[in-house]
């Protein structure tokens, strides 16, 4: 397509990256199987001190393909995937590529509900999770057409000193599975690929799907993204693309998780796909982080910004030596410029030649398909468009192409965008449009604005998401689970502000009458929540209100109640400005 056909102001600010790039068409496994053919003896990843190197990986990738032929796994199968970064996560994910499934990639810490939507939704017939989450598997799987439960363990993955450590820790902690469960352990499995003698590798182009991974989409409400191999390898090349100072070898710090778009197709395909080296993090705490990052030297680290919140208050980083940095990436939520000094100053304050760089993208994307230059920075922006990735800001009621500097819906459109959302033909039409330009562009429901130079500036979420230590979640999800509580007669969800986490979930909750508004109530309505919601998303505080406040079409105000809890904070700030004045 001629660039002419669309605004592209940003052309002439790219510096050294390309405007176009030209793909690879194959599936992911073949892209990463190429890497490994050029680097066999380089470290592909490295978990709790054991490196694997690419041609290891490989040989695990396809000991795994075997082993799902032969349970029966075939071409066009859902595979889920319900793991942290570990490495049988990654050899999973890469078999199921390999022998034409689909990977279904969820949280682990999924409540039982949850996991049961996504095994429905994607119809998977075989899972895989961690020993510590077996309980919640077997809870629902009647309810399921699931009919292979692989269980893995941390410990199998781990030298023998690690090992022993950990089972004296973290392992102890974990219940036992019964030996006669219905389940297929780790090793048992790959033992199974020595009985396939027949071809497990199934040949995929570029445009077969490949992945589920889960968002709101438009209307907040859980759906799964289907995204193929083209998707996932284009975002590799043009993250490289992006960044000319990367390397074969090269190290990427890779705590983002598996499940979300950020750590799956940045932290980890673009890295093995283009000869990088992960340092997987398999459970997330600022320390771990910044004890990982100062081991390895890393050159690449990618997070939130809660993250980068901790990692800036946490005193083992005094006197760090960070020269070793290449790239560091904000996502997942607004960096505010304020913490961007303050990152860009810690950045420089231990010797690192850089600054952030802040990115924006969706999940219908993948993850990222725009991020600011390394050599130009515009306060408050965003940045500009990936190669061969278009973005333009359209009038939300008219759908016509605003002017430079008018907010409007941000358009996307690229080789990242999503082949559709499953079971949800409606709003795969309504979500991605073909213009006359040619291009079939993901209507984001975000804000933003596009100067003359085309660099994007993100204004907002026109649907209503709270965003809490990275993770999105939907007040009308959590809502519709408080209302079918057998005590609860109306809900309403809102994000209050927070120092670490940007927001926390605060839940009002007006009871049906005859119900008591006591602690013993909100146990019981805590506890119901917490088979359906994921922990991460749960509510911190559920406050009981005799009457929740309506709009004049009889909609709960949520807005009035966000309206309220500003003010408390603002209250309670006001209040101890004083004393820390006296205390000085």
């Amino acid at each position: 397509m001629s660039d002419s056909i669309v605004r592209t102001p940003w052309k002439d600010y790219m510096g050294e990256v390309p405007m176009h790039l030209e793909y690879f068409d194959g599936s992911m496994f073949e892209a990463v199987e190429q890497i490994a053919k050029k680097y066999p003896g380089n470290i592909a990843f490295t978990f709790m001190g054991k490196s694997t190197t690419y041609r290891q990986m490989i040989r695990e990738i396809e000991q795994c393909a075997k082993a799902l032929k032969t349970i029966g796994v075939r071409e066009g199968d859902k595979v889920t995937i319900a793991m942290p970064n570990c490495p049988q996560a990654i050899y999973m994910f890469y078999a199921v590529n390999l022998v034409g499934g689909i990977a279904n990639m969820i949280h682990p810490l999924s409540a039982e509900k949850e996991i049961e939507f996504y095994l429905n939704e994607s119809e998977s017939v075989t899972a895989i999770t961690l020993d510590q989450f077996y309980n919640k598997f077997e809870s629902i799987r009647q309810n399921t057409k699931v009919v292979n439960i692989i269980i893995a363990s941390v410990k199998d993955e781990l030298s023998k000193p690690v090992r022993a450590g950990y089972m004296l820790t973290e392992g102890r902690k974990i219940a036992k599975i019964p030996k006669d469960a219905p389940v297929i352990r780790w090793k048992e499995f790959m033992n199974m690929g020595k009985a396939c003698f027949w071809n497990y590798s199934v040949k995929r182009t570029g445009d077969d799907p490949a992945v589920i991974l889960y968002s709101g989409g438009t209307t907040g409400t859980t759906k799964g993204i289907l995204l193929t191999n083209l998707n996932f390898n284009a975002l590799g090349q043009q993250i490289i693309a992006t960044n000319p100072m990367f390397r074969p070898g090269d190290r990427m710090l890779s705590a983002m998780p598996l499940f979300h778009g950020f750590g799956l197709g940045v932290c980890i395909h673009t890295m093995l796909s283009q000869g990088g080296r992960c340092i997987l993090v398999p459970r997330f705490t600022a320390k771990s982080y910044a004890k990982l990052l100062i081991k390895y030297r890393c050159n690449f680290i990618a997070g939130v910004p809660t993250l980068y919140e901790a990692l800036l208050r946490l005193s083992t980083m005094n006197g760090t030596d960070l020269s070793c940095l290449k790239g560091v990436f904000s996502g997942g939520d607004s960096l505010s410029v304020e913490l961007k000094k303050k990152l860009d100053r810690f950045l420089y304050d231990h010797k690192s030649v850089i600054q952030v760089r802040e990115g924006y993208g969706t999940t219908e994307t993948v993850t990222a398909c725009c991020l600011t230059p390394p050599h130009m920075f515009k306060e408050g922006s965003i940045g500009v468009p990936f190669p061969d990735t278009y973005i333009k800001i359209v009038n939300r009621e008219s759908g016509e192409e605003l002017p430079y500097g008018e907010e409007g819906e941000i358009l996307l459109a690229g080789p990242t965008v999503m082949k559709e959302y499953i079971k949800h033909p409606d709003e795969t039409a309504n979500t991605l449009r073909k213009h006359a330009d040619g291009l079939t562009w993901v209507y984001t429901g975000d804000l933003g604005v596009m100067d003359y130079e085309g660099f994007i500036y993100f204004k907002g979420r026109s649907k209503r998401m709270i965003i809490t230590s990275g993770y999105n979640v939907y007040p009308a999800q959590l809502e519709n689970i408080l209302d079918a509580c057998d005590q609860v007669q109306m809900s309403c969800v809102i994000g209050v502000p927070d120092s670490y986490k940007m927001q926390r979930v605060k839940a009002f909750v007006m009871l049906k009458p005859g119900v008591p508004a006591i602690e013993e109530t909100r146990k019981e309505i805590m506890a119901y929540a917490a088979k359906h919601i994921a922990k991460y998303a749960m509510p911190k505080e559920i406050e009981f209100r005799d009457e929740l406040p309506k709009t004049l079409v009889g909609k709960v105000a949520y807005r009035q109640l966000e309206e309220e809890e500003l003010q408390k904070i603002a209250a309670a700030n006001a209040k101890a400005e004083p004393e820390t004045v006296e205390a000085k």
